[in-house]
């Protein structure tokens, strides 16, 4: 579900998707998070929500509240073998790779900027790309999984 709101006289557009067991996606500004609803088991049941969660729902800052933020992009997950993640925080400049791409260790699948250079992400291992956690334009931190690569 889409929503323009303002904070502070700043304006927003943002979606959220399905929650599933307490977890979902939104977007702001069309920078995506993996969200967990603190309070999903109360709203699950239909008690009403108290009067510190009817600020907005999605805070701009990852500060705790009724939903809290955790990393953009999916980063919530394990990095296991198969991740190829952030060696440092940027912005994503280009995928080079899309999934189901048969790759080989060393191929740049990505490019990033960092501290104002531009950087290639080199596929770890060879393989097959089994999913892209992140498109042109995600910020990412150091460890945010970038794709994964079985």
């Amino acid at each position: 579900m889409g929503y323009k709101i303002s904070v502070a006289g700043k304006k927003f557009d943002v979606e959220i998707g399905p929650i599933v067991d307490g977890q979902a996606r939104v977007s702001v500004n069309d920078r995506v998070y993996d969200v967990t609803v603190d309070n999903f088991a109360e709203v699950a049941a239909g008690i009403p929500p108290t009067a510190a969660a009817e600020a907005p729902a999605v805070s701009v800052k990852p500060t705790r509240s009724a939903v809290s933020l955790l990393k953009p992009a999916q980063a919530s997950f394990v990095a296991g073998d198969d991740a190829l993640t952030a060696p440092i925080p940027g912005l994503i400049l280009e995928v080079r790779v899309k999934v189901g791409d048969r790759i080989s260790a060393g191929q740049v699948v990505a490019v990033m900027e960092a501290m104002k250079m531009e950087n290639n992400l080199n596929a770890q291992k060879d393989g097959i790309v089994s999913e892209i956690r992140v498109q042109k334009g995600t910020e990412v931190s150091t460890g945010d999984v970038v794709m994964l690569i079985q």
